[in-house]
C-alpha cells in the first residue's frame, strides 16, 4: 500500500528538471515539461518570422531566455548565472528583457536576455523586445515598444489581421472608454506601468498596423523610431489626425475576437455630392464593413434604394438585401457626418428613407463584426431621390 501511495504522489507532482531547450533562433532555460517547452519554441519561431518580416530585418543573433513556472524551485547554481533584476521580475509574476549595446568602433553589437514567467504570453512579448534590441539597438518609445510587443505576442500566422487577445484584456477594452490618442502616444510613459495601459497600446498598434489606410505610414514611423530618428506620432499622423481618431474609436466600439481591421477600414477617398435627377448605381460588398458612397444625403429629400442580387453571410446562408430571419445579411445604412460614430438604420431590397441632417451615405451587409471574413458576394444598388 505504501509503495502505491508513493507512486501516485510522484505521478501527481512530477519534478521537471531545469534545462536548456533550443531552436534555430532561441536558447531557453526552463522548467516547463517537454511538450510545453516545444510548444513555446514553436510559437517563438513563428513570432520571429512575423516580426522580422514586418520590420524587414533578420534576427542577427540567438535570443537567450529564462522562462520559469516555479523560479523558487530552481537550483542555486542555475540562479547564480542569472541577473538579480531578471529573477525579481519573474518572482513578481512578470518579465523583463535586458539588452546590452556594445560599441565596437563605428559599429555596435547587442546582446538581449529575456526573463519571463511561463504564463500569459509573457515570453513572446519579451522576445519582441529582444528582437528589437538585437536588430536595432533600441525598442522605441514606451507606447510603441509595449504596444508592438503585445501585437507580436498575439500574432497568429494562420489569421494575422484578426483580433485574438486574452479574454480578460478584451473584456477590459470593451467596457472601458477609449483613451484619447494624445494620451496614448505621450512620451511621458514608463514601461511596466499596468496591464491596462499595455492593452490600450496594443489596441492602437493593432488598428494602425492592420488598417490599410495607415499601415504603411505606421510601419515607416516605427522604423524611424527604432532607428533613433526623432519623428513623433503627431508629425507622422498630423495630416490625418481626425481620420485616425475616428477609425480608432470605430475599432474600439466594435472590438471583438475575430474583428478584421483590414476589412473594416473607412473609405475616405472621393467627395460625396448631392444626387442628380437620374440617380446613381452603387455596389456593396458583403465582405467589408461600412462602405462610404459618393452620395451626399440632404434633409427634405426622400431616397429610394433598390438592390439586386444575392450575397452570403456563411457557407449555407445566401440571401437578398432583405437578409435572413435573424437579420444577418440585410442591407443597412448610416448617415456619416462630423466624424461621429455611425448609427445604423435598415434598408433592404426596396426601401425609401429620409434623413434629418446632411451627411454621407454609407452601406454594409449586416453581420457580426467577428464574422465578416467568411462573407461573399456583391449587391448592385440603384438610388434615386424623390
Amino acid at each position: 500500500m505504501t509503495s502505491l501511495l508513493l507512486l501516485f504522489a510522484l505521478a501527481a507532482d512530477p519534478t521537471v528538471p531545469v534545462r536548456e531547450v533550443a531552436s534555430d533562433n532561441f536558447r531557453v532555460v526552463t522548467d516547463l515539461p517537454d511538450e510545453e517547452a516545444q510548444k513555446l519554441l514553436d510559437e517563438l519561431e513563428t513570432m520571429i518570422v512575423n516580426v522580422s518580416g514586418y520590420w524587414g530585418k533578420k534576427l542577427p543573433a540567438t535570443i537567450d531566455m529564462y522562462v520559469a513556472r516555479d523560479i523558487d524551485a530552481w537550483p542555486e547554481d542555475r540562479l547564480e548565472t542569472m541577473s538579480e533584476d531578471g529573477i525579481k521580475s519573474i518572482q513578481g509574476g512578470a518579465g523583463v528583457t535586458l539588452t546590452q549595446r556594445i560599441s565596437r568602433g563605428s559599429a555596435w553589437k547587442s546582446r538581449s536576455v529575456v526573463y519571463a514567467v511561463s504564463e500569459r504570453g509573457t515570453a513572446q512579448h519579451e522576445a519582441v523586445h529582444a528582437y528589437c534590441g538585437l536588430a536595432f539597438g533600441r525598442t522605441g518609445p514606451t507606447w510603441y515598444a509595449e504596444g508592438m510587443a503585445e501585437v507580436g505576442q498575439y500574432w497568429r500566422a494562420d489569421d494575422p489581421a484578426a483580433v485574438h487577445i486574452h479574454p480578460g484584456v478584451l473584456k477590459y477594452l470593451q467596457e472601458t472608454p477609449p483613451k484619447p490618442l494624445k494620451e496614448l502616444v505621450s512620451l511621458n510613459q514608463t514601461t511596466g506601468d499596468s496591464w491596462q495601459a499595455y492593452a490600450s497600446r496594443w489596441a492602437l498598434c493593432h488598428q494602425l498596423g492592420f488598417n490599410p489606410n495607415y499601415s504603411k505610414r505606421f510601419r515607416t514611423l516605427g522604423l524611424y523610431m527604432l532607428s533613433g530618428k526623432g519623428v513623433t506620432f503627431e508629425e507622422a499622423f498630423g495630416p490625418v489626425a481626425r481620420e485616425v481618431d475616428f477609425e480608432y474609436r470605430l475599432f474600439m466600439s466594435h472590438l471583438c475576437q475575430g474583428y478584421r481591421a483590414d476589412l473594416c477600414h473607412w473609405d475616405w477617398e472621393g467627395t460625396p455630392k448631392p444626387l442628380r435627377a437620374r440617380g446613381l448605381t452603387l455596389r456593396v460588398d458583403a465582405k467589408r464593413g461600412w462602405q462610404a458612397q459618393r452620395v451626399l444625403l440632404e434633409p427634405g429629400k426622400t431616397y429610394r434604394v433598390v438592390a439586386e442580387g444575392e450575397w452570403s453571410v456563411d457557407d449555407s446562408t445566401v440571401v437578398s438585401a432583405d437578409g435572413a430571419e435573424d437579420g444577418r445579411g440585410r442591407l443597412v445604412a448610416c448617415n456619416f457626418a462630423d466624424y461621429a460614430l455611425p448609427e445604423e438604420f435598415e434598408l433592404g431590397a426596396d426601401t425609401t428613407f429620409s434623413v434629418e441632417t446632411e451627411g454621407q451615405l454609407c452601406l454594409r451587409c449586416r453581420d457580426g463584426w467577428d464574422a465578416i471574413a467568411d462573407n461573399a458576394g456583391t449587391l448592385k444598388l440603384t438610388i434615386t431621390a424623390e
